[in-house]
């Protein structure tokens, strides 16, 4: 296995509607107006967009994402990403208790120059910077899933 692979699982649980979730997860344009390390989304076409994140870590990684499965019946969000990573993240949106479980599926392959060179002291900071960036994730769509919930109410 390569150094510079790497493969990532989160599971988180919302009191949302799998529909809801859906949507917001599905509108990637939108992603930085709730997922603060996503620091500017382009939507390039219907299913392709570019992302520019950062977490802790002081560089930026820009990913192009294209949507190779949108299946909201079956709660399925699939894209394949290129740029400084290379490879897939998914997202499998389950009904439970009232509200939603999601299942975050990310395999990549760096390939930012500076980051491969830099792999073999910085990989556990890798890891840390990408968990701190899924918990800013998991704080910002709790939120944007409140508001949504609270508008309705209103």
């Amino acid at each position: 296995m390569s150094l510079n692979r790497y493969r990532f699982r989160s599971v988180w649980h919302v009191d949302a509607s799998p529909a809801d979730v859906y949507e917001v997860l599905s509108d990637i344009a939108n992603y930085p107006l709730w997922w603060h390390e996503v620091r500017r989304a382009t939507k390039i076409d219907d299913e392709t967009g570019e992302l520019r994140c950062r977490s802790f870590l002081p560089f930026d990684l820009v990913v192009q994402v294209k949507h190779s499965i949108r299946n909201q019946q079956a709660g399925l969000l699939r894209a394949t990403l290129s740029g400084d990573l290379e490879g897939y993240a998914s997202w499998e949106i389950i009904g439970r208790d009232g509200g939603t479980d999601l299942v975050f599926d990310q395999e990549v392959v760096v390939t930012k120059p500076l980051l491969r060179r830099l792999v073999l002291i910085a990989k556990p900071f890798f890891r840390g910077n990408h968990d701190m960036m899924m918990r800013g994730g998991f704080k910002g769509l709790k939120q944007v899933l409140e508001a949504k919930a609270a508008s309705r109410e209103s």
